[in-house]
């Protein structure tokens, strides 16, 4: 005896998202079918669930970072008062030697 394909029960939305999904993957959605498409995830609740399903599923890292893949970050000295003030003067002198007469102005 012959096995009967199992037949599938899907609604009208089901089956226009297929198609709008499949016209968006190859790029030939115009906006209307874009705006359609929107409009029938945010109004079908078991269609958004199997999209935010299939979205955690892509996004999930694939293997936790390793120790080396860490970068380390290296501590930020602050500054004291004598070294701003050295920093100060050395911007100072170093801007002093450009030969542009407009900056110095």
């Amino acid at each position: 005896m012959k096995q009967r394909k199992y037949l599938e029960r899907r609604t009208f939305n089901q089956d226009r998202f297929d198609i709008l999904i499949k016209r968006q993957k190859s790029g030939k959605a115009t906006f209307n079918e874009l705006t359609e498409l929107d409009a029938i995830v945010n109004r079908d609740p078991t269609i958004r669930e199997s999209i935010l399903e299939e979205m955690q599923g892509v996004n999930e890292p694939p293997d936790e970072p390793k120790q080396e893949d860490i970068l380390t970050a290296t501590p930020v000295k602050t500054q004291t008062l004598l070294d701003r003030i050295t920093s100060f003067f050395k911007r100072l002198f170093t801007h002093m030697g450009d030969p542009n007469p407009a900056l110095l102005a």
